[in-house]
């Protein structure tokens, strides 16, 4: 079998590539032209992957990138996936995560109405939720411009779904965390701030709304539940969830905890960090993942965060050294 990821070297991408080639897949990365590499991700994986140079604002580079790769699925994991970023490049989150969803599509439709297609919804549609949990049926109420575009690439992927026959399965994944989620988001900053503190590096962290509510999981699960959605008969719409919702002060308090720490001692609420328009309280359930796809996550809350702490500390250790 042979995939092409988009997004192969962000967080989703690296633990997919990694589970894919122990599956034995021939594994294909896009990636854009950039002046400076930035692989580390992937980068025990290089030697096992292909790499190609496309973008998702060119229609045509997306043709070429199928036609080279020939894949039996594609995995689209590519976004601007920073929500604050999203207010501030409106325009161009849509261009990436509307209308690059559209490109793929397109030339799936164009080349080869066999391959099999995964999109990365996120549970940032459902935004000022409707109802708690979040199911599958829930309507969508978006609270920001990247939750916005992500409605528009789901709606997208369902269209192309049922007008032209694609498997095309969309899942609507919750917040999902891991050692390499990028330091801008708000529980890697969160690990990475209270490691610093433990090792003498900062003596305070700044965050924003300490009261959202999220539901963590593990980026590691959360990939093998895109896998079974591609390999089902059928292609279909699912949630994948821990069922659990915690605030980001309780990842505060268990990160800081995990490391002997009082985190009054060190947080700072900084009004600047807080968004135009916050999304409270999402709650997912995944019961149809959990009936029809046979996928459970194995890393609880307490696990993800003294994961990533660790992870962080250890890093850390090694740059003073």
């Amino acid at each position: 079998m042979r995939a092409l990821i988009t997004g192969i070297t962000g967080q989703d991408g690296s633990y997919l590539a990694e589970f894919l080639l122990k599956q034995g897949y021939e594994v294909y990365g896009m990636v854009r032209r950039s002046s400076t590499e930035t692989f580390g991700r992937i980068e025990h994986i290089r030697p096992q992957i292909k790499l190609l140079q496309a973008d998702l604002l060119d229609q045509l580079s997306i043709i070429n990138l199928v036609e080279e790769s020939r894949p039996d699925e594609i995995y689209n994991l590519a976004a601007q996936s920073f929500v604050p970023t999203s207010w501030n490049q409106p325009v161009l989150t849509a261009e990436f995560d509307a209308l690059g969803v559209t490109k793929i599509l397109e030339a799936i439709r164009f080349l080869n109405k066999k391959i099999k297609f995964y999109q990365a919804s996120s549970s940032e549609m459902f935004g000022k939720v409707r109802q708690v949990p979040q199911t599958e049926e829930t309507p969508f109420y978006p609270r920001s411009p990247y939750g916005v575009a992500k409605a528009y690439g789901h709606f997208i992927t369902i269209n192309y779904r049922e007008s032209y026959d694609i498997h095309a399965s969309s899942g609507i994944l919750f917040n999902h965390e891991s050692p390499r989620r990028g330091l801008e988001f708000v529980t890697r900053k969160i690990s990475d701030g209270a490691a610093r503190i433990k090792l003498g590096l900062s003596d305070k962290l700044s965050l924003g709304n300490m009261n959202a509510e999220r539901d963590w999981g593990f980026a590691g699960d959360y990939i093998r539940a895109m896998w079974r959605m591609v390999q089902e008969d059928k292609p279909g719409t699912y949630v994948i969830a821990t069922g659990k919702a915690h605030s980001v002060k309780d990842f505060v308090i268990a990160a800081f905890e995990h490391l002997n720490l009082d985190y009054k001692d060190y947080v700072v609420t900084d009004p600047r960090l807080v968004r135009p328009a916050e999304v409270d309280h999402l709650l997912g359930d995944a019961s149809l993942a959990r009936k029809v796809l046979k996928w459970e996550p194995e890393v609880d809350f307490a696990g993800l965060v003294k994961m990533m702490v660790d992870a962080d500390l250890e890093r850390l250790r090694e740059k003073k050294k």
